[in-house]
């Protein structure tokens, strides 16, 4: 059966993924004040780290409407899988969603089409959208891909190390003295997705060290590695990203690894020189 992978922009794409006709992506709007950018191939990530340094305000994101997937949906193929970030962090799944519920009041239930809330973001849902693809290409019937990819949703880890927290200053999401003692103590959070919901695993003084928490925080906690793939977005920090990855390929086997580049809304969540791991 044909198909069609549509994800929202916080799904980075892989270089491969951006050429591959299976793939849409539809486009959040990233606010910064008055400012507002589309997240799609047009997004300049050097101007929009600017931007947001510059700015009083922290950056925020708007998800994309209905219609915005319907119009993906609208399409030849006999299956559609909708990859949304978590739905704890943004209405982009609700969207989704609701789309379907539209197209399959105008047009029956002519396709199969089913929504995944990644419960993570950025290489998250990258590493959803890769094993999407493999399920639709080993032929599975649609019952079966739901089943398999809600299974590899559900056993998912993502992990992730910020070097700045400025946006969360901005947002109110740090106290005023917490900001000044991570701030000043040079504190850098370890964190984690769990059912899609931010949590705090740890904090070191200095990145490295963070990363390296992190790393042993993986190996310790995972499980079955040489089955999976390790996803790492990086946001403006390409040889920080390689570093976490050698670290964790020198420990364990993964199947395979890939690197991808932050998109809009990965930029607002991790911020310059944030890592996000997933596998």
């Amino acid at each position: 059966m044909s198909y069609r992978i549509v994800g929202d922009s916080c799904s980075d794409p892989t270089e491969a993924m951006k050429q591959d006709p299976h793939f849409r992506f539809v486009p959040l709007t990233l606010i910064v004040g008055d400012t507002h950018v589309t997240d799609d191939e047009s997004f300049d990530q050097k101007a929009f780290l600017k931007l947001v340094a510059e700015s009083p305000e922290g950056p925020k994101t708007a998800c994309p409407s209905p219609e915005q997937y319907l119009r993906e949906f609208e399409c030849d193929a006999d299956m559609v899988f909708a990859v949304t970030l978590s739905s704890k962090l943004s209405g982009s799944y609700q969207s989704a969603v609701i789309a379907k519920q539209m197209y399959e009041e105008h047009h029956g239930e002519d396709k199969k089409i089913f929504i995944v809330d990644a419960l993570s973001a950025g290489c998250g849902q990258t590493n959803i959208c890769l094993r999407l693809q493999e399920l639709c290409e080993e032929g599975k019937t649609f019952e079966e891909i739901v089943e398999a990819i809600t299974e590899y949703r559900d056993g998912m880890k993502t992990l992730f190390v910020l070097e700045s927290l400025d946006a969360l200053k901005k947002n109110g999401r740090l106290t005023g003295l917490a900001s000044v003692i991570v701030t000043v103590l040079n504190i850098k959070l370890v964190m984690a997705g769990i059912g899609g919901v931010i949590h705090k695993l740890g904090q070191e003084r200095g990145i490295d060290r963070a990363l390296k928490k992190m790393v042993s925080i993986a190996v310790n906690e995972g499980t079955d590695f040489e089955k999976k793939r390790l996803c790492i977005t990086n946001v403006n920090c390409r040889e920080r990203a390689e570093k976490v990855r050698d670290m964790l390929t020198s420990q364990v086997k993964f199947r395979d690894a890939v690197i991808v580049d932050a998109a809009g809304v990965s930029t607002v969540y991790a911020s310059d020189g944030g890592i996000i791991v997933t596998f």
